[in-house]
């Protein structure tokens, strides 16, 4: 069966592996028909990704066709189009006791932990498919991208009329930044990448963007729209320690700031800067399956519009040779899609 690899960072090879066989209990198999690529597939690649191994199929935000069930699966059949949601998660443990699969203490990601669906078809747990009879596969793919924003934004809590701050306007801020909308919030969005705050301005009209600066002007910038008060709830989606530990600044008196992108490097402030204002930190991660169809139905009903999302394409057969140039922010890529079968 031919599938794509990570053999080691930045090396990304065709290669030939089994073929998955048929469907034991509780499983199905499924033809996997796009992949978006995320910014964990990009630090992957890059070898920035602390919880990515090597080598790796990659691939976790996936469209796919249920080829075939096993004799227990009675919720999806042959035919079924679906969203994958990629974390498998134990079922014991103290966080999936609790409700909290997304942090699951053995949780393994495909595509992550365990090989993806950047192959021709493979073998998942039935009860990790959502299936859609409306959206595309291109829309299936992108729901577990807006799957991470929904669950940072849960996270945060945002609240009519509060100011919210997204700092970072790839995917996963952009993500962010759909749930953050529907809550209400008046919207601050910090980028280093004017055509990104551009594209927060023109296709989500949002309130106030900033760019970051060498003069340390986006300060004066977040005190003149939030009158002083800085923001209720901060969401870092940088990835960038330098980012994530500057970002207390910018969380207001009994504020919240949430991190949602990841960094292998250390972040540190001042424990004062914490402590003084009594703000609330918080990780973000993954999310849940309620996260799935929620934004299924969405979707469906036209309340997310997936039609700027996808800037760039590319297909299995090109996709080596394309890779590189997705992690280069200047090429303008948002979110590029992988045509891995018609």
């Amino acid at each position: 069966m031919k599938a794509i690899q990570f053999q080691e960072p930045r090396r990304l090879v065709h290669v030939d592996v089994a073929d998955p066989g048929q469907p034991g209990p509780g499983q199905a198999l499924v033809r996997t028909h796009r992949m978006g690529i995320c910014g964990t597939d990009i630090s992957g690649y890059l070898g920035k990704m602390p919880f990515f191994s090597y080598p790796r199929i990659p691939g976790h935000e996936l469209g796919v066709e249920v080829l075939a069930v096993a004799d227990d699966v009675t919720r999806i059949k042959a035919g079924d189009r679906c969203s994958v949601e990629p974390y498998m998660n134990c079922g014991a443990c103290y966080a999936c006791r609790t409700g909290h699969t997304n942090c699951c203490e053995t949780l393994e990601v495909i595509g992550v932990m365990v090989d993806g669906g950047l192959c021709e078809h493979f073998l998942i747990r039935a009860d990790k498919l959502h299936r859609s009879d409306v959206l595309s596969m291109e829309q299936l793919a992108l729901v577990e991208t807006l799957a991470i924003g929904c669950h940072a934004t849960d996270r945060g809590g945002p609240q009519a009329d509060e100011n919210v701050l997204i700092i970072g306007a790839g995917p996963i801020g952009l993500a962010t930044l759909e749930f953050t909308r529907l809550t209400g919030a008046i919207v601050t969005v910090m980028d280093m990448n004017p055509e990104r705050l551009e594209f927060c301005r023109s296709n989500y009209s949002v309130a106030h963007t900033i760019q970051f600066s060498d003069d340390g002007k986006e300060w004066d910038q977040a005190m003149e729209i939030t009158s002083g008060d800085r923001y209720s709830v901060v969401i870092d989606a940088t990835g960038n320690q330098h980012s994530m530990s500057a970002a207390l600044q910018y969380v207001a008196h009994s504020g919240t700031l949430v991190y949602v992108g990841i960094t292998t490097q250390d972040i540190s402030f001042a424990h004062p800067t914490l402590h003084r204002p009594e703000i609330t930190l918080k990780a973000s991660r993954n999310a849940v399956a309620n996260d799935f169809t929620h934004i299924i139905g969405l979707i469906e009903t036209g309340t997310i519009n997936t039609d700027t999302w996808i800037t760039h394409r590319t297909t299995f057969d090109t996709v080596a040779n394309d890779f590189e140039s997705f992690t280069q922010p200047e090429t303008g890529v948002i979110k590029a899609m992988i045509d891995v079968a018609d």
